[in-house]
């Protein structure tokens, strides 16, 4: 009953600077945050493989603090974070821009949306696992006995995170800010006090170090690249979180704590392996002496549970955006914030995402094990962020091609490499993103194209809107009173709810507003353009509600706003007729047996219309119809 349509975003509620700030240190920079634990580790055991030396070290360390540098600096906090949809970032919000700026909505931009979801998704899921397992296993240094207990300790802790999903993050993430703040200075005092372990960790800034330890391990850098790129992982965040921070508490936190911190950690894990070799299998925690471990480990775990929250709540936000955008079926979405409207919980994704956790950490057991599954979605939704980049430098800000060309194709020339250099985990454990992804493309590409192919069978078998006018002058339904509501998705064809309620109570309401729901290309749509009314005659209204695709579309609060038009709307004297179908598959209609079998599964799982509008049960009337596809 959606459409996509174009409309005017609401302008973000404001805090302070301050208060800002701290949220975007305790939520968008958990995940890239916690890469320490395991990106060096990784990257170094690696570049070891034929026994590790000097210039490994300081090749390994200046590819991270320079991939830090080129991708999150100069690409997201320098470059992306520029291109806001009315305060939003994100895949989807940069899609949206550059359809606007396309004034048309190219099936290509939608498809390379719909990737970038999935592989979000899949970072959605191994995220949680890769950073709960690497801050568990730092216990095994303090008692080594817990080795045994690392796996049943981490499921432990994920249940419970996602068992408190349902209760919302609000009061919780109240402390995320704190914690990480006290992460990022622990981080960056144990980095600095084992840089005076060999003060020539320095030279690894220069990035003639990177680019040698390229040249001079040739396609065997390649395996190291796929380490190192751990260290970006969450990078993304700093634009999809966007939104619910503002572009300068975010760009604030980066070049004050966070870089510094990030930068000030690896020098120092480098320091300490030139130093102490022996150090390398595990160089973050081993940066604490020995009366500091257990405090470190539980600082890390707090850490990690905050990454793993801030990822899940992303999840929940995408997955709103896509339902809302038709690109997956209508789910149920819960509110747990009185105060902030972007704290939502959807149980189906939920659920979805605990099962996959709870199966990579069974299936891996470790986090180097699960290293290798862990990359791939991140580099490809960069790598979809740089290319839709480049169709917003040319068409929304009116770049020439040569310059958008010349900013752009390095860095994703850069991202390329990783994504390749990630590609080489396949066998081991990168099919797991890769093949959940695709099963999501293809879930969102039967849901949209069984969605169009409904929507022409159903178009096909209905009158005009125009046809039943004409005819209802010539009949005479029983009049009634009150107000009846007929939600459709094509305002020019009679409403099937409205034709079965005609053809077997052969009733008529004194007023009926066929409503029609759109949803924007842009986040939020105020108040004023909310609401279109087009009056047909004195029994009809045509009303086009107009949501973005982060808003709440509940109907009668929308339709209230019809009074301000002069138009009468009680809710306790409306009913709402909804048309619930129940599909049959028959052979030759248009669609594969499989999609057809699997949209008819889509589409029972569904949450109803009565809940997703936020329609008063005790007013709502279903009418059954059931179509052959």
């Amino acid at each position: 009953m959606s459409q996509p349509a174009p409309g005017a975003s609401a302008p973000h509620s404001h805090g302070s600077l301050a208060r800002l700030t701290l949220g975007a240190i305790g939520v968008v920079y958990g995940d890239i945050g916690t890469s320490p634990l395991y990106a060096m580790r990784e990257s170094l055991h690696a570049a070891s493989r034929d026994g590790l030396v000097r210039e490994d070290v300081l090749g390994v360390i200046s590819l991270l603090v320079w991939t830090l540098m080129l991708i999150v600096t100069l690409k997201y906090v320098t470059l992306i974070m520029r291109a806001d949809n009315n305060g939003e970032g994100g895949t989807l919000s940069l899609i949206a821009l550059v359809q606007r700026a396309m004034k048309s909505r190219p099936q290509a931009l939608m498809a390379i949306g719909a990737v970038g979801i999935a592989l979000f998704f899949g970072d959605s899921m191994i995220t949680p696992a890769m950073s709960v397992l690497s801050a568990v296993e730092g216990s095994t240094l303090v008692a080594p006995v817990m080795g045994d207990y690392v796996v049943p300790i981490t499921l432990g802790i994920i249940v419970a995170l996602f068992a408190v999903q349902s209760r919302g993050t609000e009061t919780v993430s109240a402390l995320f800010g704190p914690i990480m703040i006290v992460w990022f200075l622990v981080m960056a005092l144990l980095g600095l006090i084992h840089i005076r372990d060999d003060l020539g960790i320095f030279a690894a800034l220069n990035p003639a170090h990177a680019i040698g330890f390229l040249i001079d391990n040739g396609l065997g850098s390649f395996i190291v690249l796929g380490s190192v790129f751990l260290a970006v992982t969450g990078g993304e965040a700093l634009y999809t979180d966007m939104g619910h921070f503002g572009r300068r508490p975010i760009r604030i936190a980066w070049v004050v704590l966070v870089f510094p911190a990030l930068t000030l950690s690896y020098l120092g894990q480098g320091a300490m392996v030139l130093a102490h070799p022996e150090r390398a299998s595990n160089p973050f925690f081993l940066l604490a002496p020995d009366w500091a471990l257990p405090w470190l480990v539980l600082l890390a775990t707090a850490a990690t549970v905050i990454a793993s929250q801030a990822v899940i709540s992303g999840a929940f936000s995408v997955a709103k955006q896509a339902v809302q955008m038709g690109l997956l079926p209508r789910m149920q979405i819960r509110h747990t914030s009185e105060t902030q409207f972007g704290q939502i919980f959807m149980p189906r994704i939920n659920t979805i995402l605990l099962l996959g956790v709870v199966a990579l950490v069974l299936t891996f057991g470790s986090s180097t094990n699960l290293a290798s599954a862990y990359g791939i979605a991140v580099t490809g939704d960069m790598v979809i962020t740089s290319i839709l980049a480049i169709f917003l430098l040319n068409r929304a800000w009116k770049w020439p091609v040569w310059l958008s060309l010349a900013v752009m194709l390095p860095l994703l020339a850069l991202e390329g490499l990783f994504l390749a250099a990630n590609m080489t985990k396949v066998a081991d454990g990168g099919y797991i993103p890769i093949l959940f992804a695709a099963f999501l493309c293809l879930v969102m590409w039967t849901w949209v194209r069984g969605s169009a192919h409904v929507q022409r069978k159903s178009r096909d078998s209905s009158i005009g809107f125009d046809n039943l006018i004409a005819m209802l002058g010539k009949s005479h339904p029983v009049d009634v009173p009150g107000t009846a509501v007929f939600l459709t998705a094509d305002p020019d064809r009679a409403p099937p709810a409205l034709m079965h309620n005609l053809k077997h109570n052969r009733v008529l309401h004194r007023l009926n507003f066929i409503v029609t729901v759109v949803v924007a290309p842009v986040p939020f749509v105020p108040e004023e353009d909310r609401l279109v009314l087009h009056r047909v005659n004195d029994r009809f209204v045509k009303v086009r509600l107009n949501f973005g695709y982060l808003d709440d579309q509940n109907v009668p609060r929308a339709l209230a706003l019809a009074r301000r038009q002069g138009e009468r709307f009680d809710i306790m004297t409306t009913s709402f007729f909804l048309n619930h179908r129940s599909y049959r598959s028959a052979p030759n209609e248009g669609l594969p047996r499989w999609q057809e079998r699997l949209f008819i599964a889509l589409s029972r799982g569904a949450t109803n219309a009565t809940e997703f509008y936020r329609l008063p049960s005790n007013r709502v009337l279903e009418l059954g119809q059931q179509l052959t596809i």
